[in-house]
């Protein structure tokens, strides 16, 4: 049985510190790739995407989160909205857009890359419209911070499967 999906799941964690070698345009649209090849609901694909690289523009979005840190030091970032044109189901498109994020940084993952999901960026959302000049009907999901990482010491841990199984169910 290959299980390198879930080694991927498993050994992936968040990368907020990054080397200042820039992410090739190729990476970043195989990254791209993947958010699209997650599942959505009938199948409507409503997630889109905006490449930064700009310095200027690093700076004006990092003014908008309290991570501007990680939002400096990646060397490329990728919002994700939904277009709410394409939407059908408030839910079950945001669940898309989640799914499209963890396509997204498993991709990072599997290139070598680092990437974290800024969602705190989510309070300013229409400011970050603004700086990216993208119409209010897109709705920001998530800013994603890629790089190649400064290490691999990244910690984490999880609850166990018992804690978050409920009783129930027959």
């Amino acid at each position: 049985m290959d299980k390198s999906v879930l080694d991927a799941i498993y050994s992936r964690r968040s990368v907020r510190e990054f080397t200042g070698e820039p992410v090739d345009d190729e990476q970043l649209r195989e990254i791209i790739r993947a958010g699209i090849w997650a599942p959505s609901g009938k199948n409507n694909q409503p997630c889109r995407f905006v490449i930064i690289r700009r310095t200027a523009t690093r700076e004006a979005l990092a003014a908008l989160t309290v991570y501007s840190r990680v939002v400096l030091a990646a060397p490329a970032l990728v919002a994700v909205y939904l277009d709410t044109n394409a939407m059908y189901d408030e839910v079950k498109d945001h669940q898309a857009a989640g799914a499209c994020l963890q396509n997204m940084l498993l991709a990072a993952h599997a290139l070598g890359l680092g990437a974290v999901w800024l969602g705190q960026i989510l309070k300013n959302k229409d400011k970050v419209n603004t700086v990216l000049d993208v119409p209010e009907r897109y709705d920001l999901m998530a800013v994603v911070a890629i790089g190649h990482p400064r290490h691999r010491n990244q910690q984490s841990t999880r609850k166990s499967i018992d804690e978050c199984l409920l009783t129930g169910g027959k």
